[in-house]
């Protein structure tokens, strides 16, 4: 056999090796994982800040992901449904930016990694044992809205000092009551007198800014909930027509038109939790829980 057959020969072999090696790559990229990823939410659409930072970490909806998504558009009641429907999916971790519907998700699996987007009071909520070890399958961030109502009510009354009645409007469960209280009786030490006005569903808002009219608060302070969010706009033209001093929660609703806004930033706690996600999918146990207040001015 000639050198140049030999040679020819082992050219030929390496080329149908690599082949091989070649076809078995693309063989494993194609069965590639599709991630589970269910996002439990108030309104559509799913955070535009979540879901970039997630496509930066490489999780793309359609290619390396499935996002299940799932939104209660304003009405808790329908959190414990919405829940179930997705612990039935087999998803690898659900996403929650709610209160209740943490609740709800924390009932309907106890398997499925839960992460928190920005749920204030976790802990006096019942959601998880402590900030520093949550315990269970649930993680995330807490973003301290709850906590940080005083401060509105002291920054708004910084701006317009006149101000004694304020109209508190929101929604709010029992295990925030407590919390509510106390901090309507500190205000009462600064000089503003607080009237919680409640709004439990779109369907309201004609009623509550009723309400407001005939009670002719000197200010106004929407709670940190999603209704007074989803009717940001709505709040905004009413404050205006009235001349209504108010304080929000969120940028977005000082975009609105609303006076002035503090709390944390909404997309930073998102992309707070994209992280989470990607660790969470990465590595066997979940990453330890951390409370995130964020204070600065939304």
């Amino acid at each position: 056999m000639t050198s140049t057959m030999m040679n020819r020969r082992i050219f030929i072999a390496k080329v149908a090796s690599g082949c091989l090696v070649l076809s078995g790559i693309a063989s494993a990229q194609t069965k590639a994982r599709i991630w589970r990823i269910g996002y439990l939410g108030n309104t559509p659409p799913m955070n535009p800040a979540f879901e970039q930072a997630l496509h930066q970490l490489g999780y793309i909806d359609g290619t390396t992901a499935a996002f299940e998504k799932r939104f209660s558009d304003g009405k808790d009641d329908r959190f414990p449904a919405l829940a179930a429907e997705l612990a039935k999916l087999k998803l690898d971790v659900l996403v929650v930016n709610t209160g209740p519907g943490t609740i709800a998700a924390k009932a309907a699996t106890t398997t499925i990694p839960i992460v928190m987007a920005g749920v204030s009071d976790p802990v006096g909520r019942g959601i998880v044992k402590s900030l520093a070890h949550p315990g269970g399958n649930i993680t995330g961030i807490a973003n301290l809205q709850l906590e940080l109502n005083l401060k509105r009510l002291e920054i708004l009354k910084q701006a317009v000092p006149k101000i004694i009645r304020v109209a508190s409007v929101g929604t709010w469960e029992p295990t925030v009551d407590t919390a509510l209280a106390e901090q309507e009786a500190t205000a009462r030490t600064i000089g503003l007198v607080v009237r919680r006005i409640a709004i439990n569903a779109p369907s309201e808002f004609d009623n509550v800014v009723a309400t407001i009219v005939r009670e002719q608060p000197d200010a106004m302070m929407l709670l940190p909930v999603p209704l007074t969010f989803r009717l940001r706009k709505e709040f905004a033209e009413f404050a205006i027509a009235r001349r209504l001093p108010t304080i929000a929660w969120a940028r977005d609703q000082v975009t609105a038109g609303i006076l002035m806004a503090y709390g944390p930033s909404n997309d930073g706690i998102f992309r707070d939790a994209a992280i989470y996600v990607d660790k969470i999918l990465k590595v066997p146990k979940p990453p330890i829980f951390q409370s995130n207040s964020r204070q600065r001015l939304s």
